[in-house]
């Protein structure tokens, strides 16, 4: 396997594009580099890496095991590389036309993004936001925090990287209004205890929410009937139903009209729920995205 010197940026280029098409004449197309070109890359790279990356199934290529791995790592290179030819010493949002990219839970888009391309667009008109999903292996690794700008998740799951708070909520309940076993339309721990619940899973067994964590301390056992990925489709879940569901306060005001679900005090007190930009220490510095951070930290505040 040779050296770091026997790679240029093109090369690289060109790497990526062999990755991602599988197949040498899509991965010319996509960079503009002829098919006898294409041919030299693909044979310098497999000797650089002593490995074949591509190998023919039928009439199709497909990538070895190193090239799998190779694949992301390769797409954040090319994103740094990018990102440090485009490093600027400040900021000037009333210019940029950055795209930003951001990995958020449903909860995070209903209650923070609309807050957040209000602010960006009156600060930043020409600065665009990309949204995905919270990548599942965030607590595992810090490669999701490499693939975008930021990642808005809550504190309490050990994540990596660095972080701050953006911003605040409490839990509450929910259920239907003509839910028959609430008692004078109050929600007690007894309640809780003998109602079934719709919850939320996040990808990680075992790991309880904060609310979760404050019933298992009293001692208040739950029957989860019913299992949602995420918190957005609990009220439209427990809807006509005797299901019983605890989820942030921001959420449930937001929808509880249109999901026709009554929001009650929670019995077991004030939980808070606290939401955080999360970055790679490797983008500390960069001005832009501490601009980002300090609109995002101040978005929900300013509703």
């Amino acid at each position: 396997m040779g050296g770091v010197s026997s790679i240029d940026l093109n090369l690289l280029i060109a790497l990526a594009a062999l990755l991602e098409e599988r197949n040498l004449t899509r991965a010319g197309e996509k960079i503009n580099m002829g098919q006898p070109t294409m041919s030299g890359a693909l044979a310098r790279l497999r000797r650089h890496f002593d490995d074949e990356l591509l190998v023919r199934d039928g009439r199709h290529y497909q990538l070895t095991p190193l090239a799998e791995r190779l694949l992301p790592d390769v797409r954040e290179a090319l994103r740094q590389v990018e990102r440090t030819l485009e490093a600027r010493p400040e900021f000037d949002p009333g210019t940029s036309t950055r795209t930003f990219s951001l990995a958020m839970s449903d909860y995070a888009v209903a209650v923070l993004i609309e807050p957040l391309l209000r602010r960006v667009h009156d600060l930043a008109p020409g600065v665009g936001l990309t949204l995905h999903p919270v990548p599942p292996d965030l607590h595992e690794s810090d490669r999701g925090l490499l693939q975008h700008d930021l990642v808005i998740a809550p504190l309490g799951y050990r994540f990596p990287g660095e972080c701050e708070e953006v911003f605040r909520d409490r839990f509450v309940c929910i259920t239907d209004p003509a839910n028959p076993r609430l008692a004078g339309g109050e929600l007690t721990l007894a309640g809780l205890a003998e109602l079934p619940h719709a919850a939320p899973t996040f990808g990680q067994p075992g790991v309880l929410n904060p609310a979760e964590r404050a019933l298992a301390e009293l001692g208040v056992p739950r029957h989860v009937q019913v299992s949602t990925v995420g918190w957005l489709p609990l009220p439209f879940v427990v809807a006509g139903t005797d299901l019983v569901a605890i989820v942030p306060e921001r959420l449930a005001r937001r929808v509880a009209a249109t999901a026709g679900v009554a929001v009650h005090e929670p019995p077991f007190g004030t939980v808070d729920l606290i939401e955080a930009a999360w970055w790679h220490p490797a983008r500390g510095s960069d001005p832009a995205l501490r601009w980002l951070r300090s609109i995002a930290a101040g978005a929900v505040a300013a509703r």
